[in-house]
């Protein structure tokens, strides 16, 4: 068995072309300010992205490249300003020491990361707000492919806030209806739980976490990972789980574009609601 490759490039894409439409009947075009502090060059290659893909929709954003020597006062004056007058605010991480409370200054409205406190406690609550964007495109993903988490057997593994926690909690969603197991680092015989699996997502930022050993053969795998590596960018699971498998998502080009794209779409409800 080979898996199929679940193209995030090509789904990304029809979602941009859903976006350009109702940007294309609004009477003012959306507005997302990106907010960095420093010379990240990470940083800068995903702010590049998002500028990219906002001009295909017909977004305007506007980037805010502030000095290393920005003093925390000076940003949180600025995330003030702009939440009066932006449909969309980011603070790009990393930011220096000390500096992530600001990140709550961004108005739950104008949080299109999804990482508010307000945001995250409404994905629990099952009402509306906006979505992390990697959990939310890992959504759109699996139903946009046919492989419809409901009753399914779904393991997560990674337990962080801005993939783990967030998509386990709206995989339990009524009207998503999965049963979701969550694993991670301190997890005992992980493989028994992973081989259980209708669906495996693996979000722990680790090279060849997940083996074919620990796949069940015909399980749809979704990879998180983007791990940086002598042999270019690789996922979190290792090459031979597409044997196994029976779709995968490819690192680069799954996950990471609907990152993108489920951030416009984003910008693109907040303005709408305003």
């Amino acid at each position: 068995m080979t898996a199929n490759l679940i193209d995030g490039k090509k789904i990304a894409k029809e979602i941009e072309l859903e976006l350009q439409s109702k940007v294309s009947q609004m009477a003012t075009p959306p507005t997302l300010s990106v907010v960095q502090v420093g010379d990240d060059p990470a940083s800068t290659s995903y702010i590049r992205a998002k500028a990219n893909a906002a001009e295909r929709i017909g977004i305007n954003l506007t980037h805010h490249h502030l000095s290393s020597k920005t003093s925390k006062k000076e940003l949180e004056n600025l995330v003030n300003k702009l939440n009066k007058t932006e449909d969309g605010i980011i603070v790009q991480l990393p930011l220096p020491y000390g500096f992530e409370s600001v990140l709550d200054l961004i108005e739950p409205e104008n949080d299109v990361d999804g990482f508010h406190p307000i945001n995250l406690g409404k994905i629990v609550q099952e009402t509306s707000g906006m979505k992390p964007c990697t959990p939310a495109g890992i959504i759109e993903l699996l139903s946009r492919t046919g492989n419809n988490p409901s009753g399914k057997n779904v393991v997560v593994v990674g337990r962080s806030t801005i993939v783990g926690k967030p998509i386990s909690l709206l995989l339990l969603q009524k009207g998503i209806d999965a049963t979701v197991t969550v694993c991670h680092s301190r997890t005992s015989d992980i493989q028994k739980f992973c081989k259980e699996a209708d669906i495996l997502i693996v979000a722990v930022g680790y090279p060849n976490t997940v083996t074919k050993e620990m796949v069940k053969p015909g399980a749809v795998v979704i990879d998180v990972g983007v791990n940086r590596t002598d042999e270019g960018l690789v996922g979190d699971t290792s090459f031979d789980v597409r044997d196994v498998a029976g779709a995968l998502t490819p690192v680069p080009g799954g996950v990471g574009p609907m990152t993108v794209v489920m951030l416009m779409s984003n910008v693109v409800e907040a303005a709408s609601k305003k």
